[in-house]
């Protein structure tokens, strides 16, 4: 998710929407704990600003996603808009940490694309110290978990520019499928570049989960 769906200055854009408009799920009122062997995913806090301005304002990390917030304020307040989109049922947007060091590295994100989250577009960032350490593949298989399995989302899309070679490779390592190139689809810098569209379908998601794992042993009587 390279076109973030937060730009800086979307707060102020921010208009509560009656109680009513609004159909309240678990994760809308709050987004679960999701825990592996080594990373945690949690809900955003504000707190959490200094430690994403630190690892996600880096030359490396920023270079192919939308500019991030530059100031500390700024991430408190993409925080605090997070938490509405939350709250609306239309974004859900993770901490990074690792168990047993509750400081937020990165972030995991889902929108949905279609009303009722039927095709949702996911992405990430992730401070470079840990890139390369499997915190990666272990937080994308959280979300996705999280996507299919507690939102059900039928399509789930993202998007890597070409020259993205990490990213590239970080998506068809966990089963991303690749559909397409888009031509000039991201400006950055000033510049259109051209980007990648991966998929990953509910159906396909769940049978290769089924597949890896492990058959129970089988008694003879």
């Amino acid at each position: 998710m390279e076109k973030m769906p937060y730009q800086i200055g979307m707060e102020m854009q921010i208009v509560s929407s009656p109680a009513t408009e609004i159909t309240t799920t678990d994760w809308q009122a709050g987004l679960p704990v999701l825990t592996g062997k080594q990373v945690v995913l949690r809900e955003l806090r504000v707190s959490d600003a200094p430690a994403l301005c630190a690892m996600l304002t880096t030359d490396e990390v920023a270079r192919f996603i939308s500019p991030p917030p530059t100031s500390v304020e700024g991430f408190e307040r993409f925080i605090m808009w997070a938490q509405h989109q939350r709250r609306a049922g239309v974004y859900a947007c993770f901490a990074v940490t690792l168990r047993g060091f509750d400081t937020a590295i990165g972030i995991f994100q889902v929108h949905d694309i279609e009303m009722g989250f039927q095709t949702a577009e996911w992405g990430f960032a992730i401070g470079s110290p840990f890139w390369g350490t499997g915190v990666f593949q272990e937080g994308a298989q959280l979300l996705l978990e999280f996507a299919f399995d507690t939102i059900d989302v039928h399509r789930l899309e993202a998007r890597a520019s070409v020259q993205n070679g990490r990213g590239n490779g970080a998506l068809r390592r966990i089963g991303a499928v690749r559909e397409a190139i888009l031509r000039q689809a991201f400006l950055r810098n000033g510049r259109y570049v051209d980007q990648v569209l991966y998929s990953i379908l509910k159906d396909d998601w769940r049978a290769a989960r089924e597949y890896a794992q492990p058959a129970l042993p089988q008694h003879v009587h």
